[in-house]
């Protein structure tokens, strides 16, 4: 179903991160389609690359655009977001969109495992942010920023305890700064997906058969399916358009009612042995290592 014109983002440039796969590569095309110039972030050229192209044919002509960017190193995110003022102009909206995240018991994190989860979600939420919004302060520019985040912010979620505190704290920036940037015409909002499945993420996210899990499952969710990247899409162009400006600083939820009536989150793997956590351990260090050897090309 179409609800907008081909032209209701012309004007538009919008940063996507973690635009060159997933639910953020399926949202820079739905923006492109509608006439934004979307530049997709991530660490891997050549799949940037390839959703570029994909989404360039699509259009017929050069609205995406990519960087190799870290949003782990804030010097890198500033270094990159002056070369798109530069060389394109000064952005109208950023998606945070990049995330890390696997299940696992808590007892089991390390250190370093904590640190990749919040590092990309947390920390790159807020250099990305930050780097966007000072511009436009500095230059008196309007902007909306977006954050993709999770139900759990509202619940917490058991195994997946590094996101949802990252989570959390994104949504607790997006509603500090919807004050805090309101008087410069910068709207602050975040969405809260439900089940949306994307090949990484649901190999991380959904790798086990021995117990049913309410955060994966189309079952669990009132309207009976999984939701759709054009529908998730087209709230993001709602949110980032001119058509809204008075709405700013809410984590607005699409999940066909799923938090509402049943645990949108892992609680259902307290049932789970320690052999069968042993076979989610391994099915996701090879996803990862499939991930690594994918970006090492």
């Amino acid at each position: 179903m179409t609800l907008y014109s081909s032209d209701a983002m012309s004007g538009k440039r919008i940063l996507i991160t973690g635009g060159g796969t997933g639910l953020g590569k399926g949202v820079a095309a739905h923006l492109a389609a509608h006439g934004a110039q979307v530049h997709l972030w991530g660490r891997r050229k050549e799949v940037l690359d390839a959703a570029a192209a994909e989404i360039n044919q699509a259009c017929g002509q050069a609205r995406a655009h990519v960087q190799v960017v870290d949003i782990r190193k804030a010097d890198l995110v500033d270094a990159a977001m002056g070369d798109i003022w530069s060389q394109h102009g000064p952005l109208t909206g950023l998606i945070n969109n990049a995330a890390a995240n696997f299940i696992a018991p808590t007892r089991d994190l390390s250190p370093r495992a904590f640190e990749a989860i919040t590092s990309t979600v947390m920390n790159g939420a807020f250099y990305t942010t930050h780097a966007c919004g000072k511009r436009w302060i500095d230059q008196s520019l309007k902007g909306s920023i977006v954050s993709t985040l999770v139900t759990w912010v509202w619940t917490g979620s058991a195994f997946v305890v590094p996101s949802a505190m990252a989570k959390a704290a994104v949504h607790a920036m997006t509603m500090s700064l919807a004050v805090e940037w309101a008087r410069y015409g910068i709207r602050v909002n975040a969405v809260a997906p439900g089940p949306f499945p994307t090949d990484y993420a649901w190999k991380m996210l959904s790798p086990t058969e021995d117990v049913k899990l309410g955060a994966t499952s189309s079952d669990e969710v009132p309207m009976g399916r999984y939701g759709t990247v054009p529908e998730l899409a087209n709230l993001m162009i709602l949110l980032l358009s001119d058509g809204c400006d008075y709405l700013t600083g809410e984590t607005i939820c699409i999940d066909g009612g799923h938090h509402l009536a049943a645990p949108s989150t892992f609680a259902g793997l307290t049932k789970l042995s320690d052999e069968a956590w042993q076979r989610i351990r391994e099915s996701s260090q090879a996803a990862s290592a499939a991930s690594k050897a994918q970006r090492n090309v």
